[in-house]
């Protein structure tokens, strides 16, 4: 057992508006459209928990209310479904979503904007000198070695007690579409010093071939330089960018390249292929899916 302190809390990137599924997301948000059986933010949370993550803070819109409603028990409901012949696997169903971790739900609030503004808005549901996950609520990992990507990226927290950061390869090519790490060396399975984050730089400019992933375990010491609400050209406060100021301040930063296979559930195409992905690598789905594919395509 590692003599680092462990994470048991996690924030939850899920205020964004979900534009590019309009008009599906004028009604439900996109966090909450499914990935098979289960809405893509529930995968999210199954994701931290089985590392360990005992408390889980959603920053949401206040348009949102139905993700808490999801994560709610309602044993009235459950008794129903359990009373239901051929209805009790859906009753368990709901039940452990409602039992998967102690959530909070806040609204995000203030200017300026950015992925840095939640976990100023959820600073005050942190614990004192104890490390955090931050997740987005798109980001979608599945792992076919069954070791999660929180329990990666725990894995390779361990090995220093430092910042963590999500890393997966990429074709340099795409290095306009993600912020991309320099490294310093490997200094343990999958996991490398992180020297710089170079957001979007381009092909020519990549530093490397590694790309973040907004999927960290952050320590403590990054709450005050978030704080310090420095704006990018955009107008917006992220987080790459205090990664970069505890950087230049002599902290240490890590990153673990992710072994699984990673979808963007939050751009229609790419969700798709989630589905996809999820359903032909499912018991329960993958013969019929298959075959369908098979005599369509």
């Amino acid at each position: 057992m590692s003599s680092f302190v462990q994470p048991k809390k996690a924030i939850i990137l899920a205020a964004g508006s979900g534009t590019r599924f309009l008009p599906q997301t004028k009604a439900i948000a996109k966090e909450m459209l499914p990935i098979l059986d289960k809405p893509v933010i529930q995968w999210i949370v199954e994701d931290l928990v089985s590392a360990g993550v005992r408390d889980i803070i959603c920053v949401i819109t206040p348009e949102k209310g139905y993700i808490e409603k999801h994560f709610s028990r309602d044993e009235e409901y459950e008794k129903k479904l359990a009373a239901k012949k051929g209805k009790e696997m859906f009753a368990e169903a709901i039940r452990k979503a409602g039992s998967l971790a102690n959530f909070s739900f806040i609204f995000q609030g203030g200017a300026p904007l950015g992925n840095a503004r939640p976990v100023l808005d959820a600073r005050d549901y942190l614990t004192p000198d104890e490390p955090f996950f931050v997740f987005s609520a798109d980001d979608v990992f599945r792992c076919p070695n069954g070791i999660s990507r929180a329990s990666q990226l725990l894995a390779s927290y361990n090995l220093t007690g430092k910042t963590t950061i999500c890393l997966q390869e990429v074709e340099k090519k795409m290095a306009d579409k993600y912020g991309m790490v320099r490294v310093d060396g490997e200094v343990g399975k999958a996991t490398f010093k992180v020297t710089e984050v170079v957001e979007k730089p381009g092909e020519a400019n990549a530093p490397s071939n590694l790309a973040t992933l907004l999927g960290y375990i952050l320590t403590p010491e990054i709450l005050p330089i978030v704080a310090e609400e420095k704006v990018d050209k955009s107008g917006e406060i992220t987080l790459a960018d205090s990664i970069n100021d505890l950087l230049l301040g002599g902290g240490e930063v890590f990153g673990c390249v992710v072994d699984g296979i990673y979808h963007d559930a939050g751009n229609p195409v790419k969700y798709v292929k989630a589905v996809i992905d999820f359903a032909l690598n499912d018991e329960r789905f993958a013969p019929e899916i298959s075959e369908y594919i098979k005599s369509v395509v």
